[in-house]
């Protein structure tokens, strides 16, 4: 914790209290009211949590104004365009871009663990056919701590740093099975000689039938998916992980409670939801009514895609995904697909438009991504698995930080509490 050299004063009723004050290395200060119940005897009530700083960070910042995504000081845009996934999740994981003798250890590392135990594909039959794939993945991934004994102990540091390495480098695999289970294809193992993207493209879509070789565009787009997504402050579905390993669950455990938060359709369906209004448009010539609709105040109808919650000006992960997006449709065509010629023709409508200019409703990385993956022939389904394959090593990153964190407890939120007061119990013959 940074040194305090300011207060707050607070005051309520009778009472006034001193509240230290923090500056981070970025971003608004912020107030300590860790003893304010104990010195005043009140709580604070927050919602949501939107004004409260529940843990000190050094891995992601976020700037929403300025449309700033920092890992590690390090803008996104510099990442995605210069770096590749895994040299991210090394500098997430460890603070600093590796040498080349590291990032080649790094990588022998995670691609030796990309098999998961044999056993584990009888798990995956346990599940019906028409399972969806997050819920596949939740209960696989919680599970793996009944087949990896050996990296639950989170007091372990070096058992701490096989479970890292595990979930990231098996979390596509589990991903990519959980797809071909849902399909009814044979699954398809991991190859060493392959990177980190194109295995898990391959996974996804090879049979036994035939080879498949992996286009270096889409394995450069998907890579550049995994890598914009990789890691976004303290969010719904991190903060579901820090809570749950604040209580000394295993990692496994921990990753899953992440998994299932992110399945919600406010976290992590928002490219889903964008391609959902793709296909309810459904032609380009429909595209100036939905735009119309866009722009009512009494219409509920909204342009998924456009505009984002955190970035008020921009989306800085958007601009790189564009590039791919082009790419990838540019190598694959949208002639044959009608929601890819409406997705092109949207965005270029929406940019022309002062409506859209003026209110900074840019298309965001979901809009992108989801037309990318629509394009490589991932059903929507997919979408959040993919955002949880990607998201893993953040999740990992935080957890890593939060477990090694001196200052750690258990987390036990407060309440506003509006129910019954304390009452009698009255027997049932005389209700």
């Amino acid at each position: 914790m940074p040194d305090s050299t300011k207060t707050a004063t607070l005051s309520f009723g009778d009472k006034t209290i001193e509240l230290p004050m923090y500056s981070p290395t970025a971003g608004p200060d912020v107030i300590d009211i860790s003893k304010l119940y104990a010195q005043g005897g009140v709580f604070t009530h927050d919602p949501g949590f939107t004004s409260t700083s529940s843990c000190e960070s050094t891995i992601t910042f976020i700037d929403g104004d300025k449309g700033e995504l920092l890992h590690r000081g390090y803008p996104i845009d510099q990442l995605a365009e210069k770096s590749h996934f895994l040299e991210v999740c090394y500098l997430l994981l460890y603070g600093e871009l590796p040498t080349a003798a590291q990032l080649e250890d790094f990588e022998f590392r995670v691609t030796r663990h990309t098999m998961v135990h044999e056993q584990m594909g009888n798990f995956f039959r346990g599940f019906r056919r028409d399972a969806h794939p997050m819920a596949v993945m939740v209960g696989v991934v919680g599970a793996m701590s009944a087949f990896y004994h050996d990296s639950t102990d989170v007091n372990d540091p070096w058992q701490r740093e096989v479970a890292a390495i595990r979930l990231i480098a098996k979390m596509p695999t589990i991903a990519a099975w959980a797809y071909k289970y849902t399909v009814g294809q044979p699954m398809v193992y991991p190859r060493n000689d392959l990177d980190y993207a194109s295995n898990f493209l391959r996974m996804c879509f090879a049979v036994p039938a035939e080879d498949y070789q992996v286009d270096p565009i889409l394995s450069r787009a998907m890579d550049r998916i995994f890598t914009l997504h990789a890691d976004h402050e303290q969010n719904a579905s991190t903060s579901t992980v820090r809570l749950a390993s604040s209580s000394g669950a295993n990692p496994f455990a921990c990753i899953a409670a992440g998994i299932a938060c992110l399945w919600g359709p406010a976290h992590g369906g928002a490219n889903q939801a964008c391609l959902e209004m793709l296909r309810e448009i459904g032609t380009v010539d429909r595209i100036p009514e939905f735009i119309a609709r866009a722009k009512d105040k009494n219409d509920p109808f909204r342009l998924m895609g456009f505009g984002h919650r955190v970035y008020k000006n921009f989306d800085p992960r958007a601009k790189v995904m564009k590039k791919s997006a082009d790419e990838v449709l540019d190598l694959l065509g949208v002639e044959n697909n009608p929601t890819l010629q409406v997705a092109k023709e949207l965005e270029k409508q929406a940019l022309d438009d002062p409506y859209f200019v003026d209110k900074k409703l840019f298309p965001n990385v979901d809009f992108y991504s989801g037309i990318i993956l629509e394009a490589m022939g991932f059903p929507t389904s997919m979408f959040t698995p993919i955002f949880a394959v990607s998201r893993t090593v953040g999740w990992v990153s935080q957890w890593k930080e939060m477990i090694s964190d001196p200052t750690m407890k258990i987390g036990r939120p407060r309440q506003l509490y509006t129910g019954a007061t304390a009452r009698d119990y009255v027997d049932v013959e005389n209700r």
